[in-house]
């Protein structure tokens, strides 16, 4: 009895709804990295909070916190993402590589990092009772009010930048060499971009952890981009495929106790993909081998 209404559990709805905000945030995130072609980008800003995450609660330690602390925690993984960010600048500046190569060598290197930290750390007295490894993975069933007013925050306040420019940002993601020719601010541009994604890395720490958020930000964009070729329908499109795999995931982590909600949101996104990747108009493998078969039986 208590399962079959588990859906119904305040705590239940308060996490169900902070994952629908952040999958909704994390589709609109996506398409912008999936059509910029920077799908790496958001597994770098998300391993790259890991050491920012560590060093905060260092910090925190230190000057007699507890370390526990979960704003000076976030606060950690902003800066780390955002040292992730400017480290992809200027290797790429510097050491004249591509995008993927920069981001690769940020992915490994923070990581390698905040590893090594969480060891230190896990061999302090009272280290092991920190529980930073949970933003590995994510600890969305832990999520209160609190947490879905700052997703709410995140979610909406993404959401307006799009909607304010989305000309400017369809220009930017479709031609930017004839966005930055007939003057748009380019570089800006990106700069608003690369803010909605490390916002959305951050706030997804809580639902779905630092190594699943790519999967969460890159999975409804690819079944949105499947699904049509307008700019405009996509994002929405890409939107309500996040929101509802937070959702979906949520109640399948309720039905069952023992299977953690961060990757049972990813894996609700997964089915989402999966579906699309069938079924979807005119790209569904589906669709494409029917239309396929009915033109040789034509010829």
């Amino acid at each position: 009895m208590s399962s079959s209404i588990a859906w119904l559990d305040y705590n239940t709805q308060v996490v169900a709804a902070s994952a629908a905000l952040l999958g909704a945030a994390a589709g609109l995130a996506g398409c912008l990295l999936l059509l910029r072609r920077r799908a790496l980008m958001g597994d770098a800003l998300g391993h790259a909070t890991l050491p920012g995450i560590a060093g905060a609660y260092l910090v925190s330690v230190a000057l007699g916190g507890t370390g526990k602390e979960q704003w000076v925690l976030l606060a950690g993984a902003a800066v780390g993402a955002l040292g992730g960010v400017l480290s992809i600048l200027v290797i790429r500046r510097g050491a004249r590589v591509s995008d993927e190569t920069a981001m690769a060598i940020v992915l490994g290197s923070f990581f390698g990092f905040g590893t090594a930290l969480l060891t230190v750390i896990q061999a302090t007295p009272g280290g092991h009772q920190a529980g930073l490894s949970s933003f590995i993975l994510g600890h969305a069933a832990s999520m209160v009010a609190s947490d879905l007013r700052a997703a709410s925050i995140v979610a909406f306040s993404c959401a307006a930048l799009v909607v304010l420019l989305t000309k400017e940002l369809r220009l930017l993601c479709f031609d930017d060499a004839f966005a930055r020719a007939i003057g748009r601010p380019v570089r800006w541009l990106d700069g608003v971009v690369l803010l909605i994604i490390t916002a959305v890395v951050i706030a997804g720490l809580q639902a779905v952890g630092l190594i699943l958020i790519l999967a969460l930000l890159i999975l409804p964009a690819t079944a949105a981009r499947l699904c049509t070729d307008r700019f405009s329908v996509m994002l929405p499109t890409a939107a309500v495929m996040g929101a509802v795999s937070g959702v979906g995931g949520t109640l399948v982590s309720a039905s069952a106790p023992r299977l953690p909600t961060g990757p049972c949101i990813v894996l609700f996104a997964a089915a989402i993909f999966a579906l699309a990747l069938l079924f979807a108009p005119h790209r569904g493998l589906i669709v494409r081998a029917t239309s396929s078969r009915v033109r040789g039986l034509r010829q």
